[in-house]
């Protein structure tokens, strides 16, 4: 059964066909008296048709049964020992204090189709990864199948579903006035990575303290300066630069996560349209994705950094003195 149902007021309706235009998954089609639900079971309640009616004429309800839960029968992985978690703790600690970061750093998994699902809850309603990310820095634990995905440019990314035509022909980036042609919007879904179709299976974040596998990559959400000494960290003990992969387009899919699986390196993320849109980050927050390989350096180039350069650099040793 569906997730979602959707409501239409006729009464409010412009018949502007706006909905239908916008909507990723062809749920909607234009008739003479408004939208039309045809395809209610590729629902993913992302709200796209709902956020672009001028006149909020359309409603997308999660419906009640929206916990149910496919896989409650199916064998969970076993969870990682407790060395290892208390080692993940330890660095969340260690780069909170050196940083004094607000949000907690976020470990994230991608499932591989054959492998078992952590033993964690899935939402109630369906959300867009940037939203759990969002959800994991304050201390949630979140296990999304595709089904409970509520964004197909994340899915298809991250190789648990087709890409949408929509999507892979740029025709709705146009629409929503983030690209000057269509050539230029299928150019980017084209540039950017992702992984083979239906080779994932699931995406489970969690506060790195809490996580109950062996994360892949790990995010951070911080300050401008934050991601300043995040990125000197990695370069404390070579003293290297970085290539980061930044575009303003697919920013937690691809730049936060996808890069720094793929290609074993860090990567920063200025954030994107959909995840500012659809989530509570703060005008002045960026991200770094670093991969799991590379944070036992991101701890120790803190700690060094924290016992003087982070605090000579906070305390504004170089001003002046005020007479």
């Amino acid at each position: 059964m569906a997730d979602y149902k959707i409501i239409h007021d006729s009464d409010k309706c412009l018949k502007c066909g706006l909905c239908v235009a916008f909507c990723p998954n062809d749920c909607l089609e234009m008739t003479d008296a408004g939208p039309k639900v045809i395809d209610i079971e590729n629902c993913v309640g992302c709200m796209t048709c709902n956020g672009n009616c001028q006149v909020k004429a359309l409603q997308v309800e999660a419906l009640t049964d929206a916990i149910f839960d496919p896989y409650k029968d199916e064998k969970r992985a076993p969870k990682i020992d407790d060395t290892l978690q208390t080692q993940f703790k330890e660095w969340e600690e260690a780069c909170i204090e050196a940083l004094n970061l607000r949000w907690k750093p976020v470990a994230v998994n991608l499932i591989a189709k054959d492998e078992a699902l952590p033993d964690c809850k899935m939402p109630p309603n369906n959300m867009r990864f940037c939203e759990a990310l969002m959800a994991a820095r304050r201390g949630a634990s979140i296990l999304m199948p595709p089904h409970k995905h509520s964004c197909p440019d994340g899915t298809s990314i991250f190789g648990m579903t087709d890409v949408p035509k929509k999507l892979a022909t740029g025709e709705i980036y146009m629409l929503f006035h983030k690209l000057d042609n269509k050539e230029a919007a299928a150019n980017m879904v084209r540039e950017r990575p992702t992984l083979p179709k239906f080779s994932m299976r699931a995406t489970y974040v969690a506060p790195l303290s809490k996580t109950v596998r062996k994360p892949e990559v790990v995010v951070f959400t911080g300050t401008r300066e934050d991601m300043m000494w995040l990125t000197m960290s990695m370069s404390y003990y070579t003293g290297e630069r970085f290539n980061y992969k930044v575009s303003g387009y697919n920013s937690m899919c691809v730049e936060a996560v996808l890069y720094p699986f793929l290609e074993k390196q860090a990567n920063i993320t200025l954030g994107c349209y959909g995840c500012r849109a659809a989530s509570d980050i703060g005008e002045d927050m960026m991200f770094m994705g670093v991969p799991i390989e590379m944070m036992p350096t991101v701890v120790d180039g803190l700690k060094e950094l924290s016992k003087k350069a982070i605090p000579d650099s906070r305390n504004k040793i170089y001003l002046p003195p005020i007479m």
